[in-house]
């Protein structure tokens, strides 16, 4: 069947549907939510006979269980020109443009995205220092428009902690001033660039989480599905079961964010890592704070590297005050950590004690709580011995730890791909043009195609290799790979500063990532144990109290998110070689390994699924490689506000 929604339909509330179900011809399916701002239903797609009689062959993916026939009932189809997968920057960023060019040309080009959080940018949490670049391509009147850029940056500084001082590391190379940049919360943005793609014809749907790649027969992409509503723990339908719905398209862009679950699956289908690097990641933990107003610096931006971390740990914490006494305040653990012992989130909590940090948080209180992983691979080029490389020629050898981007029938942009740019701490405006030239290829790409074989877009991955985002990481390859020599930290400022400042991208030589950040774990007889100060409830906070603040709920008796694919591991392997790690990189709380009611004096692993703040490290950084991270119900998970 086939069907056509409005945009701004919400997964939250199926109880506020009753006052639209006679638009909808009487159809119960997960499309049946709260509608979060005032609109009405546009007509269906298509007719209402062609609406009844449409088909779909694929089935829910449900094993080891008895079939109950509502799980392989037909699932409803809704058919498009476009789909995107994810309305972050780089998704919106992309819709908003394939709709420009439409209409420029009067073209009637149809383009719908899937967001799986309960309203936009409720998922969506980052520094957040703003490089407008993009966005001046792409809107460039977006004053006008009301864009949420109300605090330029007005200072800069980069710092060296140790556990009482502060030292200034200067000069500060071009790369990481910011002049001319915001401190903005990529929350608020990312609900405004939602409300600009639905004023140029951009259908949004936010509560649907795209859970299943579909394809052709011929192994082409053919669009997605969003997962079963209603199902229990054990896979069985409840009363409320609604079967998933299929978003087939000619493109499928896929701008899921960091490590995205659906782009695990392409990467292994199509190979999409071959002679690639792997790539490696970190984990961000930020808060937002109203400080007290005698205390507020507005346009103060500070990044600190040093303490509270080791020199063979890279990471570092950030501090932005933007407008209306608000801080966002993070701090960033690079998942290639070795001390099995070391714990992301106590890391930020020590973080804020520091004499720098405290004094502007005293007299504050906490507004938000969050976590996310990040890539932070970059463009590094493999298998090159030469003693002299130019970025042309890089070009055509390969992407580094960026995957190939496109494959028949979509493609990945943004941090699904990987172009955060590491040294200026930030890659919006690198996700935001990747969605844009993906954009322009997927456009020309329909409007002109006249054959019935799937769309490849050859000319994104062509255009990004032509763009700014490709010289940007290419400068700063060897950045983040010269963490990994035996001087750790202080090679790594020394080699930086030297980099930044001198060579500024010119070396002929490439550094690389030695080993997957997984592999690096020492077991826990070969690392010593971290003490950590208790929480003082004033500036440091227990764990749970902290995911309290991000607003993260799941719905009860569905199936786990968290996959554990082999019961056995987490116990024979994580616990008693590596002490549960996964209690300690989580920054929600969601493992713990308790007491085995069924065996005495053995342990289990318990997933407390309900806390995840869908950060993804644990699929990441297990040194077993046994969690596999999927999508819960469209709409779960945490309700971030000013992140």
């Amino acid at each position: 069947m086939i069907l056509r929604l409005s945009p701004k339909i919400n997964g939250s509330n199926i109880l506020s549907t009753l006052r639209i179900r006679a638009r909808v011809l009487s159809y119960k399916t997960p499309l049946l939510h709260k509608i979060s701002h005032q609109s009405s239903l546009k007509q269906p797609f298509g007719s209402y006979k062609s609406f009844l009689n449409s088909t779909s062959r694929s089935y829910a993916s449900v094993t080891n269980q008895e079939v109950d026939p509502r799980l392989t009932a037909e699932r409803f189809v809704d058919e498009t020109d476009v789909v995107i997968v994810g309305a972050g920057p780089s998704g919106l960023s992309a819709a908003i443009r394939l709709k420009q060019l439409a209409n420029a040309e009067g073209k009637e080009v149809r383009v719908v995205v899937i967001e799986k959080a309960s309203e936009l940018g409720a998922h969506t949490l980052s520094g957040a220092v703003l490089e407008p670049r993009a966005l001046n391509e792409l809107l460039p009147d977006w004053k006008e428009r009301g864009a949420p850029l109300n605090q330029p940056v007005l200072k800069d500084e980069m710092r060296f902690f140790t556990e009482k001082l502060s030292i200034p590391l200067l000069p500060l190379p071009s790369v990481m001033k910011n002049k001319g940049n915001y401190i903005v919360s990529l929350n608020s943005y990312v609900k405004w660039l939602g409300e600009q793609a639905e004023e140029v014809g951009v259908e949004v749907y936010s509560g649907f989480s795209a859970s299943e790649v579909l394809y052709n027969e011929d192994g082409s992409v053919r669009g997605i599905a969003t997962n079963d509503m209603g199902l229990d723990k054990n896979f069985k339908p409840k009363e409320n079961f609604e079967r998933g719905m299929e978003f087939q398209a000619k493109v499928t862009l896929f701008a899921e964010g960091c490590h995205g679950s659906l782009t695990k699956t392409l990467m292994r289908k199509f190979n999409l890592r071959e002679g690639r690097q792997q790539q490696t990641y970190a984990i961000g933990i930020k808060e937002v704070w109203e400080i007290d107003p005698a205390k507020h610096i507005p346009g103060y931006c500070l990044h600190a590297t040093g303490w509270p971390l080791d020199y063979k740990t890279y990471g570092g914490g950030f501090m932005y005050h933007m407008e209306n006494n608000i801080v966002q305040l993070g701090f960033i653990v690079a998942l290639d950590y070795q001390n099995t012992y070391l714990h992301p989130y106590k890391e930020f909590q020590r973080y804020k004690s520091h004499p720098s940090i405290r004094k502007h948080l005293e007299g504050g209180k906490v507004i938000s709580y969050g976590a996310r992983a990040l890539n932070e691979g970059g463009y590094q080029f493999t298998g090159l011995t030469l003693s002299k490389v130019d970025a042309s020629f890089a070009k055509v050898c390969v992407g580094g730890s960026i995957p190939k981007l496109v494959f028949p029938g979509g493609a990945l942009i943004g941090c699904t791909a990987g172009f955060l740019n590491l040294p200026k701490i930030k890659g919006t405006h690198n996700a935001m043009k990747s969605g844009m030239l993906a954009a322009e290829a997927a456009y020309d790409a329909i409007t002109s195609d006249t054959s019935s074989g799937p769309i490849t877009l050859t000319a994104y991955e062509e255009s990004i290799q032509d763009s700014w985002v490709y010289k940007e990481l290419y400068d700063v390859r060897n950045i983040r790979p010269s963490m990994n020599s035996p001087l750790g930290v202080y090679g790594f400022i020394l080699y930086s500063g030297i980099e930044m400042l001198f060579l500024k991208g010119k070396a002929p030589w490439t550094l690389k990532h030695h080993h997957p950040d997984h592999a690096v774990l020492k077991p826990a007889k070969e690392c010593k144990p971290i003490e950590y100060p208790k929480p003082d409830g004033v500036i440091t906070f227990d764990l749970l109290e902290s995911v309290s603040r991000s607003g993260t709920t799941h719905t009860e008796n569905q199936p786990v998110h968290l996959r554990v694919r082999d019961k056995k591991l987490p116990v024979d392997v994580n616990l008693k070689i590596y002490d549960g790690p996964e209690g300690r990189f989580c920054p929600a709380g969601v493992y713990e390994f308790v007491d085995d009611e069924n065996n005495p004096n053995e342990k289990r692993l318990q997933i407390n699924s309900q806390n995840c703040v869908h950060c993804k490290t644990c699929d990441i950084k297990d040194v077993s490689q046994n969690i596999d991270w999927v999508t819960p119900e469209g709409g779960n998970g945490p309700k971030y506000v000013l992140t």
